[in-house]
């Protein structure tokens, strides 16, 4: 009897699985996103973010140690200042939170990439990604200030930029500014397909960036479009991105293996806050297995098309493979 297959057949063992497993989860997939803030002695744990934290420059160190330890070998750096203003001065610095970071990690961890999330809603006092004109956000009117912002975040140290700010042209325009500054070595890590989505809810709380009018609808995509996706990513692949971004992971799968099957070039996922937080309360429940779903969530973003997963999950899975 030979008239169906023996599918089993390379299921039998664990070792069997592992032989023909097709997608292979690991530590330098990882970036670790760190949220730095000024002060001093600040370690901070984030209310609906457990396990991550706020923490000043003078605990940096000590957070950049653990990572290392663990062979994390990449960290995206979000900054919230003490003061806040209309056209978010304090992103484009050169004393500015995450400027100072970057210098800090770079002098004491130079084998560590630093990516310098390029935004301007952590900095401005409307929480919004640009420069405010007429109740919305003026789009070329913006861009100077991220070109700005991501000048002096490559002078600090970063290895490479990544925009989120959603702006039409912004990579274009962040690449001739690098360019003409002397940063042509220096990669653009875009926030190509950023839908404008329910999961972010505690990134606000960790990154105090919540808008204070209105939503990001207007900059940020419909999550009901698919094909706007290829044109956001067209788009910048065209003025000089390095690397793609979908966020959030979770839910656009689908946008995820469309976007790595059309343009070749890195993809990164970004498993976002809400993603994080909703796996953090169910496990601390005790109605799910924690490390089981991580993995196999993170797992489905790789077997998706992410060459790259944002995650603040990454210690935890560091841990979880080295045990492996």
């Amino acid at each position: 009897m030979n008239e169906f297959k023996r599918h089993r057949r390379l299921r039998t063992s664990a070792a069997m699985r592992a032989l023909v497993r097709e997608t292979q989860l690991s530590t330098d997939d990882l970036i670790y996103p760190i949220f730095v803030i000024e002060g001093e002695s600040i370690r901070r744990e984030v209310p609906s973010m457990p396990g991550v934290y706020q923490v000043s420059l003078d605990n940096l160190s000590e957070e950049m140690d653990k990572l290392v330890e663990l062979g994390i070998r990449s960290v995206l750096l979000f900054g919230i200042p003490k003061e806040k203003d209309e056209q978010g001065t304090q992103a484009y610095c050169e004393t500015g939170i995450v400027q100072q970071a970057l210098r800090k990690i770079k002098q004491e961890f130079p084998q560590l990439i630093t990516i310098a999330d390029t935004c301007l809603c952590e900095y401005t006092s409307h929480g919004h990604c640009g420069v405010i004109h007429d109740g919305d956000v003026d789009n070329d009117a913006s861009l100077p200030l991220h070109v700005e912002t991501a000048i002096s975040q490559a002078k600090a140290g970063a290895d490479i930029i990544a925009p989120s700010n959603m702006m039409d042209g912004f990579v274009a325009a962040i690449r001739e500014g690098l360019d003409n500054a002397g940063f042509k070595h220096i990669p653009i890590m875009s926030y190509a397909v950023k839908y404008a989505s329910a999961y972010y809810g505690p990134f606000r709380d960790a990154a105090d960036s919540t808008p204070q009018f209105g939503d990001r609808k207007t900059y940020q995509m419909d999550p009901s479009n698919r094909m706007e996706a290829f044109r956001e990513a067209a788009s910048d692949m065209e003025e000089g991105a390095d690397f793609l971004i979908v966020k959030p992971a979770m839910s656009y799968l689908d946008i995820m293996r469309e976007v790595k099957d059309r343009f070749n070039a890195p993809l990164v996922a970004y498993n976002v806050s809400g993603e994080y937080s909703m796996v953090k309360a169910a496990a601390q429940n005790g109605w799910i297995n924690e490390r089981e779903l991580v993995m196999e969530k993170l797992t489905s973003m790789k077997r998706a098309g992410a060459d790259l997963i944002v995650t603040y999950f990454a210690k935890d899975v560091a841990k979880w493979l080295k045990e492996e």
